[in-house]
């Protein structure tokens, strides 16, 4: 960050997982930083997710990469089946050949383990919970933030990090109710000894055209087994984004599957499943102004369908940073931030909806060996270096995101 903006009173609404690793990065280049979270406090809640390779990226650079390795699984491989009769579609190796051919590994593992090692990054005292914002008002001096507890505060910036239903977003854009995707997921995760004598591979996508189901641990140990089964449904009957399941009706939807599939199902508890409705926007994201930025679901909610919510997220929380090391001031970053991620983000909201990727032989680089500390560096965005900013801090004293650029 430059002189500017270093001190900088900036405010996060969300401590999600891109709101927690844009505060952690902000802390540590000078930042005074506030995070404001509608939730009373941090619950381990959510489902299994995928730390693809541009995602590990990030948790190296934020030194919290060993949490999750220790957390979870790196998979071998990630196997691609038809739905039906299980033959191979595609298989793309990870583990060692990961790190080889991408420059980091994969990760799954639960959602809450990734954002319990993001909430470990921040200062302590950085969350004020239970703060749901009500309003924003950017046109004074600073940004004035409503609350609906009454309280209020401000800020020289705000950065809008409240996901799909986002407040910020909606202070710039009026209300937009984001639209239903025709899918649903049922969702559900149990201890291995229920899978009997099944032993599933680590990592699995198995293929129909209308239907999918996803597969994988969510530890290191293969204690916790994950399961996604998404489907069409014409209707969503209520405003939640999930309830319980029919277990049943989730059966019958995938009774011509493989019969390891129909295993999987077979032996997940009632208790254990969700049915969750998938949302998404049309890919004209939201970026903000001069004074608010958005990341993650506010700025561009997609379909889950190539697992890259989280990594999304990250890397726009990483290239924001990149902004500020080049810029002068707040809004120039801001600018050049929007600039810089519109393209990769279009493309990868477009092949996540069309649901086709890794269905068959399939060149991943361009998602996972996306390196989002470097990627088109330039003076305006310049590279971000780990060991840069470690060398740099055991010279000047400072924590090491005091030295920002390469």
């Amino acid at each position: 960050m430059t002189p500017n903006t270093i001190g900088a009173r900036v405010a996060i609404v969300g401590a999600g997982i891109g709101g927690c690793a844009l505060g952690a990065m902000l802390q540590r280049a000078g930042a005074d930083v506030t995070l404001y979270e509608q939730a009373p406090a941090f619950a381990r809640i959510g489902a299994g997710i995928h730390l693809s390779p541009n995602l590990m990226r990030v948790l190296r650079l934020l030194d919290v990469h060993r949490h999750v390795l220790v957390a979870g699984q790196e998979p071998a491989a990630f196997v691609n089946r038809d739905g039906i009769d299980g033959a191979l579609l595609y298989r793309l190796e990870l583990g060692d050949a990961a790190n080889r051919r991408f420059g980091a590994t994969f990760v799954t593992l639960k959602r809450a383990d990734l954002h319990a090692a993001l909430l470990s990054a921040l200062a302590p005292g950085s969350i004020s919970w239970n703060r749901r914002l009500a309003g924003l008002d950017w046109r004074g001096e600073r940004v004035a933030l409503r609350f609906e507890d009454g309280s209020e505060a401000q800020a020289d910036v705000v950065i809008g990090a409240d996901g799909l239903r986002s407040r910020t977003r909606e202070a710039l854009r009026g209300f937009e109710k984001p639209v239903y995707s025709g899918q649903v997921a049922f969702r559900g995760s149990y201890p291995r000894a229920l899978l009997g004598s099944l032993a599933p591979d680590d990592l699995t996508k198995w293929w129909t055209d209308r239907r999918f189901v996803l597969s994988y641990w969510l530890d290191r140990a293969r204690r916790d087994f994950y399961f996604a089964a998404m489907t069409p449904q014409a209707e969503w009957p209520t405003d939640a984004s999930s309830m319980p399941a029919d277990v049943d009706e989730m059966r019958q939807l995938f009774r011509t599957f493989h019969p390891d599939v129909r295993h999987m199902l077979a032996c997940a508890p009632a208790r254990a499943v969700t049915k969750w409705a998938l949302y998404e926007r049309s890919p004209q994201f939201e970026f903000g102004n001069e004074r608010l930025a958005l990341i993650g679901d506010a700025c561009h909610p997609m379909r889950p369908f190539m697992s890259q919510g989280a990594a999304m997220a990250l890397e726009d929380a990483t290239v924001l940073m990149r902004a500020l090391a080049g810029a002068g001031d707040f809004a120039s970053a801001f600018a050049v931030y929007a600039k810089q991620r519109t393209e990769r983000l279009t493309e990868v909201h477009r092949v996540s909806s069309a649901n086709t990727f890794m269905r068959g032989p399939t060149e991943p680089d361009w998602v996972f060996g996306y390196d989002p500390l470097s990627a088109a560096a330039s003076a305006e965005l310049p590279a971000l270096s780990p060991d840069a900013w470690r060398r740099r801090a055991r010279v000047s004293g400072l924590h090491p995101m005091s030295a920002v650029a390469a």
